[in-house]
């Protein structure tokens, strides 16, 4: 992993120099919109509501609309004149008991690793928030902007979990049907718990998986598998702009190359990405082998791991694909 920020926590008079990494990844899959008849991918333009003129990138500025539906237009100059603090340190304010927060107020996590002389004052914060059972009430600039968060430990490592304002909160009373809700009687409470007794037992996140992905994955390959398969006729220009290519077009390159190199091709055949890294590989790659099952669904896909292997070589850039 890369580290996006490099600073120290500060906590008294303690410093611990360190480093942020991404916690999470998102692998929700995304899908391009074509034409139908010739898999042509549909591209937009920047236009004008007010005469549908397209308009040029260095002409386009921020607009703030107001609440009577007015643009307040905000120039270069004037985002310039904003607070912008910029901070390398994560500065402790309090520690309060981790209950004391609701949940919904969590935003994006973020691992903390030390740097190599930092690792005996991280130990010691690691340790003092675990014996604690409290959470470190902290500031830090990201990407120029200020934001609350808070440190927490999971397992051996700091996660600094990022919080939302609290006018990012929605009041959850302009909910229209809450005053319809009525009381239960003491009867249907009582079958209530005995229901949940009945189903109580204890959260395993490796008990669960996205199946959606896995059924797209699979889908996919069976299709490119019985050919069906449309060459979009803008498929060379947009490998020369080096954008990365959805995932139909990377993996049907895949099982043309495959059968190249088993002599099963035409060996004049275009192979103009044969030489280029595909940007989005590892990190499919990654996505689909990590997913952790039950032991009792491994057998099922083991009929899968040919096919699988067999396109492990040129990489699939799945995800970055749109």
């Amino acid at each position: 992993m890369r580290a996006i920020w490099k600073g120290a926590v500060s906590f008294g008079l303690v410093n611990v120099p360190v480093r942020l990494y991404t916690a999470t990844e998102n692998h929700d899959l995304s899908f391009h919109q074509v034409r139908r008849s010739d898999g042509s991918r549909i591209r937009y333009k920047r236009v004008a509501q007010a005469d549908g003129e397209e308009v040029p990138y260095k002409e386009i500025a921020k607009g703030y609309e107001t609440e009577d539906g007015k643009s307040v237009i905000l120039t270069e100059e004037d985002l310039a004149s904003l607070p912008n603090r910029s901070s390398k340190e994560i500065t402790v304010e309090k520690f309060v008991p981790i209950e004391q927060i609701d949940p919904i107020l969590y935003d994006k996590p973020y691992y903390i690793e030390p740097d190599a002389m930092g690792a005996k004052a991280y130990g010691l914060l690691r340790e003092a928030l675990r014996e604690s059972e409290r959470v470190a009430v902290v500031t830090i600039s990201v990407r120029t902007r200020m934001t609350m968060a808070v440190l927490r430990v999971i397992d051996e490592v700091i996660v600094l979990q990022t919080l939302l304002w609290p006018d990012e909160i929605r009041d959850a009373g302009q909910l229209n049907n809450l005053d319809e809700v009525s009381e239960p009687k003491d009867s249907e409470v009582a079958m209530a718990r005995m229901l949940i007794d009945s189903m109580a037992g204890d959260f395993e996140h490796e008990e669960h998986e996205d199946d959606y992905q896995i059924a797209v994955e699979a889908l996919v390959r069976s299709k490119i598998e019985g050919g069906e398969v449309t060459e979009s006729p803008d498929q060379a220009e947009e490998e020369d702009s080096g954008e990365v290519v959805d995932l139909l077009a990377a993996l049907q390159r895949s099982v043309d190359r495959a059968k190249s190199a088993r002599g099963e091709g035409d060996a004049s055949e275009d192979d103009s990405g044969s030489g280029q890294k595909s940007t989005g590989a590892k990190s499919t790659a990654k996505k689909t082998t990590s997913t952790k099952t039950p032991a009792k669904k491994t057998a099922a896909k083991k009929s899968t791991a040919k096919k699988t292997a067999a396109k492990k070589s040129s990489g699939s850039s799945a995800k970055k694909a749109g």
